[in-house]
């Protein structure tokens, strides 16, 4: 039930000359206070079409509004203050998540429609480190919320496996490598060579022309480029899937740069058709002035094709194999301008769905204030991170609960889930500076203190037989109740504005809110007592539980039952 619909309707029935249902739904906020209400009316924007002053129109509405949903509303001011009925929407709350259990907020938004995001993306041959982490816990989470409204969809790994880069690795590798050490440790072996190949190109530039000209034998389709080119991809891709798999992460295709290689004829020849290319100092170029953009680069002097030419191949590609409603780039903020220029390219050459396309942009993780350089050698690794914060969660358990079945795997879920949680909670556009000792706190705004209320909520109902206790209305009216049942009620809204803004951490800070009012209600309230209102107790405790794990699964964090 959307009970601000409900109320807006029965405002609506006051003012229906004035304004249209929709507008007055638009202008309902909540209150600031609990004190004031559960939904507010503004009457400012009365005030000059009624020729009256605001406190005088809203003293007018509250005179006038009757519904059954709502308790009593007081005019405060130029608001209309309502507080609505306690028992009756208690009741409907609670029946909704009983009856519906994880399937609670589920919407039909997507209407089976495909969305394809493309995610992670990691550079072959480099180790993931914590700024590949944003893109595939952000892209994951995005997942599952699309799925939740309604949505098909589909995950693409857009690998970073083509470029001047595995030039120089392969230079590297002849020049410092070896098998036994790149087979004995892919990521740390292809790193080390990487980051030295860097160090002496500094005094011996030549080394550069080495790699370009390793790199212009893979394009040439050279036996020996290409086998090492393979290799390095593999080991890779197999170090990847470790941290993929303690994150839980899967994906629908790893078509990365590479498979695009013989599909790029495909968007230049439309654009020659187009009348779009124009050649700029030997550059083959789309002139986007029009759009207040730099043009787009879409072949080099030499004739190589670039980004640009790649994405708008992947983009046609994944069109035509997907026929996507939406398509989704969980891609670094600094890359805005390289998803404008797309978009645009898409819009002058007439493909309408370009429209569609979406840069999911987020802000940059920090260690002490400074970006992280591959290249410098200058790198936290993920999956090191993941590793620690779960020793850290498992030193936490052996101190408060050492007899715990399966600590290392609830360990895992807690350190790890503290990891993502971390991330997620953050507006995605913010940068924010990394801290594990922070992270995997039992108390605070944390993954783990959201595990560990819905571990508590689950001791309250081992504690009784719920079967057994006597069936009951479902409504609860004391006010430490109402704040749970309202926070619960709000789950269906929190997933539709998590999908519309394509912000994940919509649905991290109303899990904290519930943790936090779940809490408080658990300190305040003798949830056992036996009398007439156990049963509804007993259901709001089992909601709360079920809206945890759900909330937390949309978000890729396993919930453990006992910590």
């Amino acid at each position: 039930m959307d009970y601000k619909k409900i109320v807006a309707q029965a405002v609506f029935d006051v003012l229906s000359e004035h304004l249209t249902v929709e507008e007055v739904y638009q202008l309902i906020e909540t209150p600031k206070y609990e004190k004031m209400g559960d939904l507010a009316f503004p009457c400012f924007t009365l005030a000059k079409t009624l020729r009256q002053a605001p406190n005088q129109i809203a003293n007018d509405v509250v005179a006038k509004i009757n519904s059954p949903y709502i308790e009593k509303q007081e005019a405060v001011g130029p608001y209309v203050n309502f507080f609505l009925a306690k028992d009756k929407v208690s009741n409907e709350v609670l029946s909704a998540i009983l009856e519906q259990g994880a399937s609670y907020g589920q919407l039909a938004i997507g209407n089976n429609e495909t969305v394809v995001i493309d995610l992670s993306a990691p550079n072959i041959a480099k180790p993931m480190s914590m700024g590949h982490l944003r893109s595939t816990v952000i892209g994951n989470a995005l997942n599952n919320i699309m799925q939740k409204v309604g949505y098909q969809t589909v995950k693409v790994n857009h690998l970073g496996d083509w470029g001047t880069q595995f030039g120089k690795l392969i230079v590297a590798y002849k020049l410092w490598g070896s098998k036994e050490a790149v087979l004995e440790s892919p990521i740390t072996e292809l790193l080390r060579i990487y980051v030295k190949f860097h160090e002496e190109a500094e005094t011996h530039p030549e080394l550069e022309d080495d790699a370009r000209e390793w790199f212009k034998k893979m394009e040439d389709g050279d036996k020996e480029a290409l086998d090492l080119w393979e290799w390095f991809r593999e080991e890779s891709l197999k170090e990847f899937t470790h941290v993929y798999d303690k994150l839980e992460v899967t994906f629908d295709s790893y078509n990365g740069e590479a498979f695009y290689n013989d599909k790029m004829d495909k968007p230049v020849e439309l654009l020659e058709q187009k009348g779009l290319l124009k050649v700029d100092n030997g550059a083959t170029i789309v002139d986007l002035e029009a759009y207040q953009l730099n043009p787009a680069l879409i072949k080099k002097s030499d004739g190589a094709t670039l980004y640009m030419t790649r994405d708008l191949a992947a983009a046609m590609y994944r069109k035509e194999t997907y026929n996507f409603a939406k398509a989704l780039y969980v891609v670094g903020n600094e890359q805005s301008n390289h998803f404008k220029q797309l978009k645009a390219v898409l819009k002058e050459s007439d493909l309408q769905w370009g429209e569609d396309l979406h840069h999911i942009a987020f802000g940059l993780i920090t260690q002490n204030g400074k970006k992280l350089s591959t290249r410098k050698g200058k790198i936290v690794l993920l999956n090191e991170v993941l590793e620690e914060s779960a020793g850290l969660a498992l030193a936490q358990i052996e101190a408060k609960n050492p007899t715990l079945a399966n600590k290392e795997t609830v360990a895992k879920q807690v350190g790890y889930g503290a990891v993502v949680f971390h991330d997620l909670k953050n507006d995605r556009l913010n940068n924010f500076d990394f801290k594990l000792e922070e992270v995997v706190q039992f108390e605070g705004e944390t993954g783990p203190y959201v595990q560990y209320s819905r571990v508590r909520a689950l001791s309250i109902l081992r504690k009784v037989d719920m079967a057994s206790v006597p069936k009951g209305e479902l409504t609860l009216t004391d006010d430490y109740a109402w704040e749970v049942i309202k926070q619960l009620r709000d789950f269906p809204a929190a997933i539709k504005r998590a999908s519309e803004l394509y912000e994940p951490s919509v649905i991290a800070k109303y899990v904290i809110h519930l943790a936090q009012v779940f809490n408080k209600y658990y300190a305040n309230s003798t949830v056992l007592a036996e009398d007439d209102q156990l049963y509804a107790r007993l259901v709001l405790v089992q909601s709360v539980s079920d809206v945890l794990k759900e909330g937390m699964r949309l978000l890729g964090i396993q919930m453990p039952d006992e910590m």
